[in-house]
């Protein structure tokens, strides 16, 4: 992989786990990061909080073309665990809102072919819900967990929904 190659990107990862773990919140906490997400490929993140309560916001989308999308928004208010840990896990609940759509050279063949539109020219994934939240973080790196309590809007989209990726916070 590049990534694990490029002695820049590795020296920086090394420095922001370093600033991670002497930069310990007080009272009040900040988040900025960049993660993944299942449905959502690319999400950035903020958050704020006091002691142990936090609410984190992320999201983000890209548009290509009129088939080929995606975005997402997801919120999430949370109690943390072992906050003066470097390893510790946030609990709590978060609704959000994610869409994907991908174009289907399949289903346009079979349009094609029949010289009408019987199936749609493109796959999509849609979740819009109220959801269980757990994350666990080490030294800046997280992974997050939802399990949907409850579903407002659901398209072929996973039962679980989870996220990765790499937060500071000062």
């Amino acid at each position: 992989m590049f990534f694990l190659k490029n002695k820049t990107f590795l020296g920086v990862i090394f420095a922001l786990v370093i600033l991670n773990t002497h930069c310990q919140a007080d009272t009040w906490r900040f988040n900025a990061g960049i993660g993944s997400r299942n449905q959502t490929p690319v999400v950035l993140l903020g958050g704020f909080g006091y002691k142990n309560a936090i609410l984190r916001v992320q999201g983000m989308g890209v548009y290509k073309e009129e088939n080929d999308f995606w975005c997402g928004v997801r919120g999430s208010l949370l109690w943390t665990f072992f906050r003066e840990l470097p390893f510790n896990f946030d609990a709590g609940v978060g609704g959000g809102y994610e869409y994907a759509r991908a174009p289907n050279k399949m289903h346009q063949a079979f349009n094609k072919a029949n010289h009408n539109i019987y199936v749609y020219p493109h796959n999509f994934k849609e979740v819009a819900d109220i959801s269980l939240e757990l994350w666990t973080h080490l030294f800046g790196f997280y992974t997050q967990i939802s399990v949907p309590a409850y579903r407002f809007q659901e398209h072929d989209s996973k039962k679980i929904l989870w996220g990765a990726g790499y937060m500071l916070e000062f």
